[in-house]
Parts: structure tokens; C-alpha cells; sequence
């Protein structure tokens, strides 16, 4: 029997990789986006969901429900960047961020679980980020948010383990995909204390936007967890050196790692 996979924001960037990736390899693959008239695809189903609204998130699982009748896998993968010092972001869009990166992802976990439950088993992979593992100069508040649902994966993987649900992550590293389009970046304000070095830092973003890797790789590693009986909690796609940061981070004294951080980002 082809497992039923939920992917949310499908529409574009690694969301749609990984769902027409998966589609081509007999999976029956749902996609889920805020605006699926903008983006449908004859390749999979492309729903409404919008993460920040749960009654939204409700509709489509229970679309997808009553279509197949279960969810074997979710994949949690709607997001959003941002990027700003933090004493300038405001209020706002900070909370609209964790809405979208953190509460968002949670309300569509608590809403597939008792399908799930039901089914006695499925799988959970929340797609967080390398950058959830440490905090990163002007992107930090996509760093908490991150790291949270990390721990959050955790937590629920324990919880879950009596009805045969596994919970994992998977952290992408810098990836070419268009998530720059929809990042919310804090402008550069004239005068302020942070203006050379986040303007800086927002020019080099800007300039290396493209020169990620494939999301193929994340789609394949999706896979590969999808297949295994027993997955490890957390999953790492990207450059050695990107994964070599967080190996570095568990082993170098803290001002040592802070300054190799500072010096990677010019501050």
C-alpha cells in the first residue's frame, strides 16, 4: 500500500521538490499552500493551508481524511525567514515568524495525531534548519524558532513512541531555493548602531542567495527517512562545512566558537 504524505508549503522551493520527487517514486503525495490557485501542478494536489490559521489547517487534513482515508506521513515544511538586529525587528513581525516557523508547524502536528493514533502509526518530519542549532548574528529570531522546533521534535518523540509514531527533524543547510522572496528582512536604518554591520550582512544574504545547493538532496533524505524502520531524531543535509559547524559547537569552549562565528560573518 502507497504511503499517503502531507507536505506543507509545496508550492515552490524545497516543498515542491521533495513532493513531485516523492510523486515520481509512487508515493501519493498532498501539497498544501495559502494560495493554491497561484501555484497548482498537475504533478500532485496542491491544498489550502495556511499554518497560521487553524481552522484552515483543520480543513485540510480533514480533506485529505476523508480522500484517503489516513496520513501516513506529515511533512512539516511551511515556513518563512527573517533578518534584523533584534532590538529593531518589530514586535510584530517577530510574532508572525514564530507563527509561521514554530506555532504553525505544532498546530499541524496536534491535528494529524489522532489520525495517526487511530492508524497506529505514522511519521512526523518537522524540516528545521543548520541554523536552529546555534544562534546566528541577525538571524536570530529564525534561529530560535528553529531550535525550538527541534527540541519540540524531541519531546514529541518520546511522547509518541507508544502508538508507533516516529517524530523526526531534518535541518537543511543553505539550499537554492526562493525562500529569499518571502523573508522578512528589517530594514537598514540610517543612523543606527547596527547599519554597517547588519547592512553588511543583508548584502552578502542577497548576494549568495543562489548559490545553495539542490534541494534534491533534502527530497532524497526525506525519502530515505520515510523507508527506514527505525529513524534517528535528527537529520542534517548540507555543505561538510555547514555540518562541521554544529560538530564544532559541541566541542569548542563558547567564546572560541562565538569568534569563529564573527569571523565567518566579517563583525
Amino acid at each position: 500500500m502507497d504511503k499517503v504524505i502531507l507536505i506543507t508549503g509545496a508550492s515552490s522551493g524545497i516543498g515542491k521538490t521533495m513532493a513531485i520527487y516523492l510523486t515520481t517514486k509512487g508515493y501519493k503525495v498532498y501539497g498544501s499552500s495559502r494560495t493554491p490557485e497561484k501555484h497548482g501542478t498537475e504533478v500532485f494536489p496542491l491544498l489550502r493551508m495556511d499554518v497560521n490559521d487553524v481552522a484552515s489547517i483543520y480543513n485540510c487534513i480533514d480533506e485529505v481524511l476523508k480522500k484517503e482515508g489516513r496520513i501516513d506521513v506529515l511533512v512539516n515544511n511551511a515556513g518563512a525567514g527573517i533578518t534584523g538586529p533584534i532590538e529593531e525587528i518589530p514586535d510584530e513581525e517577530i510574532r508572525r515568524n514564530f507563527n509561521t516557523n514554530f506555532f504553525g508547524p505544532l498546530n499541524v502536528m496536534k491535528s494529524v495525531l489522532p489520525s495517526m493514533r487511530k492508524n497506529n502509526g505514522g511519521t512526523i518530519i518537522n524540516i528545521t534548519s543548520l541554523a536552529g542549532y546555534m544562534g546566528l548574528p541577525y538571524r536570530g529570531i529564525y534561529s530560535a524558532n528553529k531550535g525550538a522546533l527541534e527540541i519540540i521534535t524531541e519531546s514529541l518523540s518520546m511522547e509518541l513512541k507508544d502508538f508507533n509514531i516516529n517524530v523526526v527533524s531534518l535541518a537543511p543547510g543553505d539550499f537554492a531555493t526562493n525562500i529569499a522572496a518571502g523573508r522578512y528582512h528589517a530594514p537598514v536604518l540610517k543612523n543606527s548602531p547596527y547599519e554597517l554591520p547588519y547592512g553588511n550582512i543583508l548584502k552578502s544574504i542577497n548576494e549568495h542567495v543562489d548559490d545553495g545547493e539542490d534541494p534534491i538532496l533534502v527530497a532524497r533524505q526525506i525519502e530515505k527517512i520515510i523507508t527506514s524502520e527505525k529513524p534517528n531524531i535528527h537529520y542534517k543535509v548540507g555543505s561538510f562545512l555547514q555540518k562541521f559547524s554544529i560538530v564544532l559547537k559541541r566541542i569548542l569552549p563558547d567564546r572560541i566558537y562565538e569568534r569563529m562565528l564573527l569571523n565567518h560573518y566579517k563583525l
